[in-house]
């Protein structure tokens, strides 16, 4: 694969990436848009349930709007399987090189930052630095650990984000997957490029992906 197809596959890869702790945990939530992958294994149902109670957690922050109950924590793990990561990147005319990712985040949030992106006519919620550690699975050889950080930035209006910046730090992983990520993540520091998505995103989980779990986060 050519330098500049890996770029493509991997700023395909760092949206679902940059989705597990932008604000919110949208991507890490969602559910696999293909009918094929409906069916779960055992593995991926006891993951989709260890990010439900997180989700529950970060919902109740935003709409309850209470000061107590201190700061959330928790750590999310997802996985991607092969034909999920081909699916994302399909638009780039590039095929997935390798087998499932699967990747852990320590999420970290403020309780405060959340309420005022509720509350106040404008805020601008600055994350702290999150860690995400992943494993790529591949077909001959070992599977390649990559670990990489970065601490978002988004600006609230009214109860919307209107504006993201991931702010991408230190990346650990093999050469040639270290150089194709670092090139990708490098644009979206300096271009932004995943704004829009991670603001999409962002919005989507306060909304729809919130009401799925309201009957638990409004008690």
């Amino acid at each position: 694969m050519r330098s500049s197809q890996f770029k493509s596959v991997w700023l395909a890869l760092v949206v679902g990436l940059g989705g597990i702790t932008a604000a919110s945990v949208p991507a890490a939530a969602q559910q696999p848009a293909n009918p094929a992958l409906e069916e779960l294994t055992p593995e991926e149902i006891a993951e989709r349930e260890g990010r439900k109670a997180c989700k529950v957690m970060i919902c109740a922050a935003f709409h309850m709007k209470k000061a107590e109950g201190g700061d959330i924590t928790c750590s999310v793990l997802k996985t991607w399987r092969k034909e999920q990561l081909q699916k994302m990147i399909e638009r780039a005319k590039v095929s997935w090189p390798w087998g499932r990712v699967k990747c852990v985040a320590d999420i970290r949030l403020k309780r405060a930052d959340l309420i005022k992106a509720m509350t106040e006519p404008q805020h601008i919620a600055e994350l702290d630095k999150h860690q995400v550690n992943c494993e790529i699975e591949r077909e001959k050889e070992a599977p390649a650990k990559i670990s990489f950080a970065f601490a978002p930035k988004v600006t609230f209006a009214n109860g919307k984000a209107t504006k993201a910046a991931l702010n991408w730090g230190t990346i650990e992983a093999p050469a040639l997957v270290k150089g194709a990520m670092w090139t990708a993540t490098a644009t979206d520091n300096t271009f932004n490029v995943l704004q829009s998505t991670v603001i999409e995103d962002i919005n989507d989980f306060i909304g729809p992906k919130c009401d799925e779990v309201k009957g638990e986060w409004a008690k």
